[in-house]
């Protein structure tokens, strides 16, 4: 694998983003231009590179807010990997990009195979050893988790010709860490003298511990109507921090179900994990579930990083949302009656870290007087007074049931915040909710089923919870956004597609993860955006919109 260039950008908040370092190797470039014949693209100058790239991010200035070329729902994009369009000269790809507090590191890699048709980015090795070379600049760079000042992140910039001189001569890097790596109390430098894989800095030193904490989240959209569907959704992530001694420690660890859960779906997993059932990558939501889907144990080899790092995600189809809920409005004159019902599903933990249920007005004086009871918890009102926020302590009571009850008048001098959406009786109760020491789908981890290979025993910990995010109720007497249609495939946007549908977004739909993106017969483009519950930072959503 080799490099065509690279690129260390400065985008500081408030700041106009600048090439910081960049670095171009000719014999690469020769060689890139020999393989490619007629269809070579060139690297565009440092300025031209850096616009498109910013263009391509959604990190740019310009008024535009859309660009066809990397909005329209028929461009899918494959993070980390985005490809860049200059102007009539051809594609730029894959262009590899990292993006870590004031800092976008980019390269160029060498593809030795034909480019037409497109090979799958798991086929490139020169991608995931660019990867693997972006990410221990990044490392040197920014240091684990130590927020450098400007001087010394200046240094090590400086420090980059040569350092690279040392770890990818001629554009080729070596598999073995960066040298000068910034090492904190915990993280020492390796002494080892076998190799060592570049993404690992270092090895650790002290009292083997294992944490391992499984978060599930839950997404509803509930109407209470039958001429409507109610909608949720579970995906979960298992994030785990590793410190054990030995430059490739060997841990195990297993997600266990309780014997009537459903199957865990689309379970994607970090680089490190070494080996995996083949049964376990196949459980897909877009396949019809049938009986032979693999449930368990769900075993995951692997050799840690250093830092806490997300081991793996998935999705459950869940029978239930936690919470089922009714809503309802009602005009009297120039006051709202206002009735709600909640109710906790048996099967979850009724002991919350807390538990709250919104209640926001749209297009509407501000709140004049407030008579409402509740059967449990404490109801207030906004400084801004156009939100009831219902308080629902961290239990319910031995029934499961709450409700709400009253009557609110607007008689305020002013008006209140204003949304496009919710006009009428269209109004939701949007519930947040975190339960500890329980999942949704069953899962969870056995501290006694974690494995560690070391001289020493570990220290194990475990942990579980389940939180809420975008969790809707409609008012059941006015109107609501709902979808239509059984999605068919997924088509995936990058976060920069926010710009572009921000009023889409304003309709909170939850839908199901994959959906119809040309509707032919009503001459329509549905576009569907995933939370892809996989090893990225930067989260998406579920939605769509026509």
């Amino acid at each position: 694998m080799s490099l065509r260039a690279l690129w260390i950008i400065s985008n500081e908040k408030g700041q106009k983003a600048s090439i910081r370092f960049s670095k171009r190797f000719s014999t690469v470039e020769h060689r890139a231009r020999n393989l490619a014949g007629s269809s070579y693209v060139a690297v565009p100058e440092d300025s031209d590179f850096l616009q498109l790239l910013l263009t391509e991010l959604g990190l740019s200035n310009s008024d535009k807010s859309y660009v066809a070329d990397r909005d329209d729902c028929l461009y899918r994009p494959r993070s980390p990997a985005v490809e860049l369009r200059l102007n009539g000269k051809g594609t730029l790809w894959p262009v590899l990009v990292l993006s870590q507090g004031p800092l976008i590191l980019a390269c160029l890699p060498l593809v030795d195979i034909l480019s037409e048709p497109r090979p799958p980015l798991a086929n490139l090795l020169s991608v995931s050893q660019g990867v693997t070379l972006l990410a221990g600049l990044q490392t040197f760079l920014l240091g684990s988790g130590v927020k450098l000042d400007s001087e010394g992140l200046a240094s090590r910039v400086a420090t980059l010709p040569s350092l690279l001189l040392q770890v990818c001569p001629l554009g080729t890097p070596f598999d073995t860490p960066l040298a000068g790596t910034p090492t904190a109390s915990t993280v020492p430098t390796s002494t080892v003298t076998h190799k060592q894989p570049a993404w690992k800095t270092g090895v650790y030193r002290g009292r083997a511990t294992v944490n391992v904490a499984v978060v599930e989240t839950v997404r509803s959209m509930q109407y209470g109507n039958q001429s409507r569907q109610d909608l949720w959704d579970v995906y979960g992530t298992v994030t785990c921090k590793c410190e054990v001694e030995g430059a490739l420690p060997n841990v195990t660890v297993t997600l266990s179900l309780p014997p009537n859960g459903s199957p865990l779906q689309d379970i994607l997993v970090h680089p490190c994990v070494t080996s995996l059932d083949s049964s376990i990558l196949t459980a897909s939501s877009v396949d019809n579930a049938d009986g032979s889907a693999f449930s368990g144990p769900y075993k995951f080899p692997f050799s840690p990083p250093l830092e806490p790092f997300r081991l793996c995600s998935y999705t459950s189809q869940v029978p239930v949302p936690p919470i089922l809920g009714s809503y309802q409005l009602k005009e009297e004159e120039n006051n709202l009656r206002v009735s709600v019902s909640l109710k906790l599903h048996e099967s979850v933990r009724n002991s919350f870290e807390y538990c709250e249920a919104h209640l926001p007005f749209f297009n509407r004086n501000q709140m004049g007087v407030v008579d409402v009871k509740v059967s449990s918890g404490q109801v207030d009102v906004s400084k801004e007074k156009n939100l009831l926020v219902w308080g629902l302590g961290q239990k319910f009571p031995k029934s499961r049931e709450v409700t709400l009850d009253g009557k609110i008048s607007f008689t305020g001098s002013s008006l209140g915040p204003s949304d496009p959406l919710c006009t009428g009786l269209t109004a939701y109760i949007k519930l947040y909710l975190k339960v500890p020491d329980t999942t949704l789908s069953g899962c969870c981890v056995d501290q006694h089923s974690v494995q560690v290979y070391s001289s020493a025993k570990p220290r194990i910990v475990t942990s579980r919870e389940l939180q809420s995010k975008e969790y809707f109720i409609w008012n059941s007497t006015g109107s609501a956004p709902v979808s239509s249609g059984q999605p068919d495939y997924l088509c995936r946007f990058k976060k920069s597609c926010w710009d572009v549908i921000l009023l889409c977004l304003k309709t909170r739909l939850l839908v199901p993860q994959r959906h119809q993106v040309f509707d032919e017969a009503t001459d329509s483009v549905r576009v569907c955006v995933a939370e892809d519950p996989g090893m990225q930072t930067d989260r998406q959503h579920d939605g769509c919109f026509t």
